[in-house]
């Protein structure tokens, strides 16, 4: 099957996944997460065959922990979809009704956005969660992974097709191109005839592809140059705690903490501690000047900054350090150099926190916390279908609410205009 028949096949059959009612698509969901668990051994087989050519082709780390699967990691796929199922469908949901003076009643409800693209890297665990929350909000979902994961992604979409046809629902509802090549990538997004929204998910380079070149309008998931400002009343344990959870507990995510600024007020105090914790992880330091001084320049794990280690997402075991006089200083460099994902302050200042909420642009803004709870499923929604950092239709962790549009919906009794 060439691509524009995949994509055609699943724009003939949007509106009938469209009509799906609730029972109907939570039976298909539950059952998918059942396949998933019947069919591990040969989604892990597949798994195996991509993680051994990651690690000839020197994967870096963060990205090789990313495509690994497990068990564990698995079952975490199946609990999703059954979390999606579980929650309440937004199809149908009416959003507002109101009389006119003309006796016309307007309404808006929400309705499924109808067959969404998704291009995606090295992470299987996408191919799951995108079919549920798009099969779940009444959508068709055509997947297009990178060569990183084909082995993995095609078991995976394999055990779901299955659920598919097991409850009597169109296979083509859920697609995924097996051509990894750029040319067919650079093709699909032109599918603007049959596709109705684009996401991508995955590195800078990708995202600005699909960006660059889709005609099909797109859903721009970012990068996460993630920064924790530590203020100069912050409790020195609790910014510790934080800091280090941000930076160390996954380092291949985009919530992943990858700046950190720090009052000057405390900061000759308070950076010789944060670095004897993260040194425990190998965390390499990369300071302005007046860090390089309270670290100690001559450390094994301290390094000067360059202008490029301000914006840069590392995804590895790297943190540039930045000093600060003022709160404004922290709000303008962050502002200034951030990816709009995560941002979060450190204070005891009710004030302070008030203001780096109200003035620092991301889609999500955190006082006191790490910003590792930036997620689908952290928020509740069961799980994500990216992170989304731009500002039309949807921003911040993409749940089944963004998966939808709306129409308006008019009830009238003769009414002309006149």
């Amino acid at each position: 099957m060439n691509l524009e028949e995949l994509c055609k096949n699943a724009c003939e059959v949007k509106n009938q996944i469209g009509m799906l009612g609730c029972d109907s698509k939570n039976r298909v969901l539950i059952s998918a997460a059942d396949m998933l668990l019947k069919q591990e051994k040969e989604i892990l087989e597949a798994n195996a065959i991509d993680v051994e050519n990651g690690k000839k082709n020197q994967m870096p780390e963060g990205l090789l922990d990313r495509l690994t699967l497990n068990h564990d990691r698995i079952q975490s796929m199946a609990d999703g979809l059954k979390q999606v199922a579980a929650l309440d469908d937004p199809i149908g949901e009416v959003l507002s009704m109101k009389k006119r003076p003309n006796g016309l009643i307007i309404g808006k409800r929400r309705v499924p956005i109808g067959v969404i693209g998704i291009i995606f890297e090295a992470r299987p665990n996408v191919t799951s969660d995108a079919f549920g929350l798009c099969f779940k909000t009444g959508n068709c979902v055509i997947l297009k992974g990178g060569s990183d994961a084909i082995h993995s992604n095609i078991a995976i979409v394999k055990a779901l097709k299955a659920a598919l046809t097991m409850e009597g629902v169109p296979e083509t509802a859920l697609s995924l191109i097996e051509d990894t090549s750029r040319e067919t990538a650079a093709e699909f997004m032109k599918m603007n005839r049959y596709v109705d929204v684009l996401i991508p998910r995955g590195g800078k380079g990708l995202i600005q592809a699909v960006v660059n070149q889709a005609t099909i309008p797109v859903i721009e998931t970012g990068t996460g140059n993630c920064h924790i400002y530590v203020d100069e009343t912050a409790d020195f344990d609790m910014a510790i705690n934080i800091i280090n959870n941000a930076k160390t507990q996954r380092i291949g995510v985009c919530n992943a903490a990858e700046s950190l600024i720090v009052h000057s007020a405390i900061a000759a105090e308070f950076l010789p501690k944060l670095y004897t914790k993260l040194k425990e992880s190998n965390v390499e330091l990369r300071g302005d000047e007046r860090a390089l001084q309270y670290l100690g320049a001559a450390k094994e794990l301290v390094k000067p900054a360059t202008e490029e280690d301000w914006g840069k997402e590392y995804l590895d075991y790297i943190m540039s350090v930045k000093i600060v006089d003022s709160i404004d200083e922290a709000i303008g460099h962050i502002n200034r150099y951030n990816t709009g994902h995560s941002e979060a302050i450190i204070t005891k200042d009710y004030d302070e926190a008030q203001k780096f909420l109200n003035e620092v642009d991301a889609a999500c803004v955190y006082v006191n916390a790490s910003t590792r709870f930036t997620d689908g499923n952290e928020f509740g929604f069961g799980a994500e279908i990216g992170i989304s950092t731009q500002k039309l239709h949807a921003r911040g962790p993409m749940g089944l609410d963004a998966l939808t549009s709306t129409k308006y919906i008019i009830y009238g009794n003769g009414q002309i205009r006149k």
